[in-house]
């Protein structure tokens, strides 16, 4: 894939201009928050469409309940929050109101993990991957960029069903061309060589550091095969399979809990492959600092995805 050198934009404000361009196609759109929205950026869909936006307040269980409601009526729910808050207020009515009812509610859930830096673990989702996970017959999606949000957006209006997707705070450049395809269930090998040692598979803000860790290795002579793993659930089985075949051994890269996150999915997905597969997630308790500060401290950027290579490289 040629990649584009863009000025970076978070993938939280992708997603608000997306939802602005969804609503004006389909008048079924509807967008909820919970009192976030100016966070989230869905007060850009308030402002274009305020007689379809619900503020419901800090109250993320009657959120979603209302989106089910609504569902139920034939509308089209975008339901946006910080991802902790959804995590822990709302999840309860998502299992039984949503996932059971088989209802077509879409979960976006912004500031993921650690990279949000200063406002601290209270506000950092480190669990929302593995909890949404869990769900029978769910979607859940990384996007990496804006051009990949505003694919993911349109598939998850596509798709019919539960949907959630992970958005980030901190500005990320723009990597892919701005009419590639994306497709749930996919992903996108972004750096690829018959003489890839390791492959690092990544999303969200860690792939930014895979794809600054490839650039260190080469000067170092070694090389490695990077993976947009952006469709969580359902997750890429021939891609990571291939990758299995071809490379020495995997790394995951995430900017979550290790528990029921990435690393995870890529194991079950890999269960009949012989290959060793390390994951590098957030193991420490998370603290106040600038995003590059934690990312360092919970040891996932691209200096650990460096020394962890090299360290394996040295044992295969």
């Amino acid at each position: 894939i040629k990649m584009e050198k863009k000025l970076g934009k978070a993938t939280r404000d992708a997603y608000g201009e997306t939802l602005v361009e969804i609503g004006k196609a389909n008048p079924d759109v509807v967008a909820l928050d919970a009192d976030l929205s100016k966070s989230t950026k869905s007060a850009m869909f308030g402002e274009k469409f305020p007689e379809r936006f619900f503020n419901v307040g800090i109250q993320e269980a009657n959120l979603v309940g209302v989106a089910a409601g609504l569902a139920s009526c034939g509308k089209i729910p975008f339901i946006s929050s910080f991802a902790s808050f959804l995590v822990c207020k709302g999840f309860d009515q998502f299992r039984m109101a949503v996932a059971f009812s088989e209802l077509n509610v879409k979960v976006v859930g912004s500031h993921g993990g650690i990279s949000i830096g200063e406002d601290g673990a209270s506000q950092m989702a480190l669990e929302d991957i593995a909890l949404f996970r869990s769900i029978l017959g769910s979607v859940v999606l990384y996007p990496s960029d804006a051009v990949s949000t505003k694919a993911l957006v349109a598939k998850a209006i596509e798709h019919k069903g539960n949907v959630y997707l992970r958005t980030t705070r901190r500005d990320l450049p723009v990597i892919y061309p701005s009419h590639q395809q994306f497709s749930i269930g996919g992903s996108k090998t972004l750096r690829a060589s018959m003489q890839d040692d390791v492959t690092v598979v990544a999303a969200g803000i860690t792939l930014h550091e895979a794809l600054r860790a490839y650039e260190m290795l080469k000067s170092a002579g070694l090389s490695i095969r990077v993976i947009d793993l952006y469709s969580i659930k359902p997750v890429d089985v021939h891609t990571l399979e291939k990758a299995a075949q071809e490379t020495k051994a995997i790394i995951v890269v995430e900017d979550h809990f290790g528990e029921g996150g990435m690393a995870e999915a890529v194991r079950s997905a890999l269960g009949g492959e012989n290959v060793k597969i390390i994951g590098l997630a957030v193991t420490k308790m998370p603290r106040s600092g600038t995003s590059d500060q934690l990312l360092a401290f919970e040891e996932i950027n691209a200096q650990a995805i460096v020394t962890t290579t090299k360290a394996l490289l040295t044992r295969v």
